[in-house]
């Protein structure tokens, strides 16, 4: 049955809700990676493709069109750690503070029991929790000499976060990476582009389109879930993001050309627009961002967008519902287009298509 949202509920929480039955969550990668279906959506023609394949996304590619991907790297975020009374614990890293990568944000559990000046140990390693944020962030640093000392303690001690709706963990460390992965630093992976294989990605650019890199290291911001029933209350903890001079320069002359940027994902779209100007010119630079797109939102440079099929209540679905709206110009009307996407997802859901960051694929343009 089609969810009818009105324009005074698009800003509840509960509208950005629909039913998915446990079977739809993917629990493992598609293989080859380039074989998950692919739904595409013009959206301004309101005319929906459900019978390709992922590797097909080059049929809707054109010569001057932009893919920018998200090149940022997992960490094995997770560790298993023991307090000074004995006691066991959870430090779960979310971002890096430091150019040596010895400070970090942390997730800790049990938190009411982890305070400033705590010791924990972790194998034969120790981290000192320097000071207490809210909502049981602390502050940390590791007792190392280098960033290569570090690195290779959290490769031999830290697990890969996997989101908690995958069960099976055994041997997804490269799975939950993408190909091109580059730069340290995130804690989930920039799901939209595990479909690429370096095959795929080399089709796409003998067909004419320019590949580039932007680096969001995703963290708390990026899959913390929406816990407000106005929408507009929620607040998105800051994200390291970066765009090169090459990369800003490639997207000004696509745009300047009448070409297409194509966003890979939801972090790839919140870092463009993070970098752009209200007339979609992008500067290069380093930044944290807290942009938080929902709809309403006025995109300025991502023409195009690829990506999964998100949580329900996500701060995700709303992105995607934003961007549908902008496409199909419905400014003033996006509870029309919200209606619209969640009849999508759950007509996918009737008809077996596979759900969250393993699952399938929508390109929207």
């Amino acid at each position: 049955m089609k969810k009818i949202i009105s324009h005074s509920d698009l800003y509840k929480l509960s509208s950005y809700s629909y039913d998915l039955p446990p079977e739809n969550i993917a629990q493992f990668p598609a293989s080859p990676r380039d074989s998950s279906r692919l739904l595409v959506w013009n959206v301004k023609e309101n005319k929906i493709l459900r019978d390709n394949i992922f590797r097909d996304i080059t049929k809707f590619f054109c010569p001057n069109d932009l893919l920018i991907l998200n090149d940022t790297k997992v960490i094995p975020a997770r560790l298993k750690g023991t307090r000074e009374t004995g006691g066991q614990c959870e430090i779960f890293l979310l971002k890096n503070l430091t150019a040596d990568f010895l400070t970090w944000e942390a997730l800790v559990k049990p938190a009411k029991k982890i305070h400033a000046g705590a010791k924990i140990k972790v194998n034969e390693n120790f981290l000192h929790v320097i000071s207490e944020k809210n909502e049981g962030i602390r502050e940390i640093k590791f007792d190392f000499n280098s960033r290569e000392d570090f690195m290779k303690f959290l490769e031999k001690s830290g697990q890969v976060p996997l989101p908690p709706y995958i069960k099976n963990n055994n041997n997804m460390r490269s799975a939950y990476q993408t190909v091109f992965a580059r730069h340290d630093g995130s804690v989930a992976a920039p799901t939209a582009s595990l479909h690429f294989t370096p095959e795929l990605l080399e089709k796409i650019k003998e067909i004419g389109v320019k590949i580039s890199y932007v680096t969001l290291h995703v963290g708390l911001g990026t899959f913390r879930p929406v816990m407000v029933q106005d929408i507009r209350e929620h607040k998105i903890h800051t994200e390291h993001c970066e765009i090169s001079e090459q990369t800003a320069k490639l997207i000004n002359e696509c745009k300047n050309n009448g070409g297409r940027v194509i966003a890979s994902g939801t972090t790839a779209a919140r870092t463009l627009e993070t970098f752009s100007d209200d007339n979609g010119k992008i500067k290069s630079g380093i930044i944290e961002t807290g942009l938080y797109i929902y709809p309403g939102y006025k995109f300025k440079t991502v023409d195009a967008l690829i990506t999964n099929f998100h949580l329900p209540e996500s701060s995700l679905i709303m992105l995607v519902a934003s961007f549908a709206a902008n496409k199909a110009g419905y400014f003033g009307h996006e509870e029309e287009i919200l209606s619209r996407l969640l009849e999508i997802y759950e007509d996918c859901a009737k008809n077996n298509w596979r759900f969250f960051s393993f699952g399938d694929a929508m390109f929207l343009e």
